[in-house]
C-alpha cells in the first residue's frame, strides 16, 4: 500500500483554483491506484510558523544547550512534518503563484522539512539529497501566463523553486499540472481548467503504466 499526501496552501478556500486541481489530481491517482492510503495538510488552517531562532532546535548540533519549553514544541511540529513527508510515496502539492512565488505557507512548511540529514545532507563532493523515489505532483495556479515567453519565465519563482527544492531532496520526479491565465477572462480560465483536467488525466495514467512495469520487471 503507498502512502499520498495532499497538501494544500491556497488560502482561498473554496474560491481556489489549485485547490480545485489537487482534489481532482487525487480522485484520478486514487481511481488508478485504489490502495492508496491518504493523508491531508491544509497549510492555510495549520501553518507552521516560520522559521525563527526558536524552532531551529532540529538543527543544532549534538551536545548543545537543551531546548526550552518553546523550542520543543517547535521542535516537535518540524519532526511531526518531516517525518510526515518521508512515509509518502506521493505527494500532491497546490502551489498558486502568490507575488511571483509559492504561498509563505508552503514556503514555512518546506523550511521545517529542509532538515541536514534527514532531507539532504552534505559531502565532500556538495549536497546530496535523502528523500528520493517519491512522485511530487504540483498543481500549479496562475492568474497571468509565464510559461509561454522569456521575460514570464524570468518572473516566476513558484514552478522553479519548487523543482529546485524537490531536488535538492532528491527527488527527481517532480510534475506540474498547470493552469494560467485564470484572471484573463472567463474564456482562458475555462481553456485552462480544460487543459490542467487533460494534463490530470495524462499524468496519473503514466504513473500507474510506470508502477504496472516496476511489477514486471
Amino acid at each position: 500500500m503507498s502512502k499520498l499526501l495532499h497538501i494544500d496552501s491556497s488560502i482561498l478556500g473554496g474560491n481556489s483554483v489549485s485547490r480545485q486541481l489537487t482534489a481532482q489530481i487525487v480522485t484520478s491517482w486514487r481511481a488508478s491506484h485504489p490502495t492508496t492510503e491518504v493523508s491531508y495538510l491544509d497549510l492555510a488552517v495549520d501553518t507552521p510558523s516560520h522559521l525563527s531562532t526558536e524552532s531551529l532546535g532540529f538543527r543544532l548540533p549534538a551536545g548543545a544547550a537543551e531546548l526550552n519549553a518553546v523550542q520543543k514544541r517547535e521542535n516537535a511540529i518540524s519532526e511531526a512534518l518531516v517525518a510526515q513527508f518521508l512515509a509518502a510515496d506521493v505527494l500532491v502539492i497546490g502551489a498558486p503563484l502568490y507575488n511571483f512565488a509559492i504561498p509563505t505557507q508552503l514556503k514555512a512548511w518546506i523550511d521545517r522539512v529542509a532538515q541536514v540529514g534527514r532531507t539532504f545532507t552534505y559531502t565532500e563532493k556538495g549536497p546530496v539529497g535523502l528523500a528520493g523515489g517519491k512522485t511530487v505532483i504540483i498543481a500549479s495556479a496562475r492568474g497571468g501566463v509565464y510559461s509561454t515567453s522569456d521575460a514570464g519565465n524570468a518572473m516566476e519563482h513558484q514552478e522553479s523553486y519548487l523543482k529546485t527544492v524537490f531536488g535538492f531532496f532528491g527527488v527527481t520526479d517532480v510534475r506540474f499540472v498547470r493552469a494560467e491565465g485564470l484572471a484573463m477572462g472567463e474564456t482562458a480560465k475555462a481553456a485552462a481548467l480544460a487543459a490542467a483536467e487533460i494534463e490530470i488525466t495524462a499524468q496519473t495514467q503514466t504513473a500507474a503504466n510506470e508502477a504496472q512495469a516496476a511489477l514486471a520487471a
